[in-house]
């Protein structure tokens, strides 16, 4: 399976740090975000992986190259205008072979076992499958509804129109994906991968939520940030392995 790392963001929320480093290039640890998720990718045997770029792009193909210090093989999708997340993935449609993907933000930090989301995903059969988590604030994130069998009915109260008992959820930023669910966005314009999800969830398309419960972590505010170094520095997290990530160490 191929994957694809969000890396366009213009971090404006970190900034100051932001101005002259892409978010993705934060050291968390000593460890660039960004290797923290391809040594993520890499040990549940994922090395295809596309990375977009935007603000300050050159910095991150400048850092990773082509990935062969990690063992895989980086290709860049770059944005001269930033697409968004749905207009973002459009975009490297090709990279995938019409086949499904994952996709995973690249501000995020997890703990996850990716081999288990994909053998979910393949058993449920669905467009989508999204990882989401238990957060008592899913409605400041976004809330998103799943029945007792996981499918997802609405997505900040926009979908079916079901009713039946649900839970609520939040989107921890990592999806896996069928590139027809692709199909209805348009090219070359900026658009969110959730407006995809909603109009096919409205149209009775399969799309189906993985619970996760390990570390998770979204480095979106300096607070949030300081609070991811002191979990690394303190063993909370272990994400690809702490010697792993220093022999990755860049500097």
């Amino acid at each position: 399976m191929r994957a694809m790392i969000l890396a366009a963001g213009l971090g404006t929320r970190l900034r100051p740090l932001t101005d002259h480093l892409p978010k993705p290039l934060l050291p968390v640890a000593g460890v660039p975000l960004i290797v923290w998720n391809l040594l993520l990718l890499r040990r549940h045997g994922i090395t295809e992986v596309i990375v977009n770029l935007h603000h300050l792009g050159h910095l991150i193909e400048q850092t990773l190259g082509d990935g062969s210090r990690f063992g895989m093989r980086l290709t860049y999708s770059r944005e001269p205008v930033i697409l968004g997340t749905g207009g973002g993935i459009k975009q490297a449609e090709s990279f995938f072979l019409g086949q499904p993907f994952l996709v995973i933000n690249g501000d995020t930090l997890l703990e996850l076992d990716l081999g288990l989301l994909v053998g979910f995903h393949r058993q449920q059969g669905g467009m989508a499958t999204m990882v989401l988590r238990a957060d008592p604030d899913a409605d400041r994130w976004g809330a998103v509804e799943v029945d007792r069998h996981q499918r997802v009915l609405r997505i900040n109260g926009r979908g079916t129109q079901e009713k039946g008992r649900t839970g609520t959820r939040m989107f921890a930023g990592v999806h896996v994906m069928h590139p027809r669910l692709l199909q209805t966005i348009p090219a070359g314009r900026e658009s969110s991968i959730i407006e995809a999800y909603v109009s096919e969830i409205a149209g009775g398309e399969s799309v189906f939520g993985f619970d996760m419960e390990g570390y998770w972590s979204d480095i979106g505010t300096p607070e949030r940030y300081e609070q991811a170094q002191k979990d690394a520095e303190g063993g909370r997290l272990n994400l690809a392995g702490r010697s792993e990530a220093g022999r990755a160490e860049i500097g």
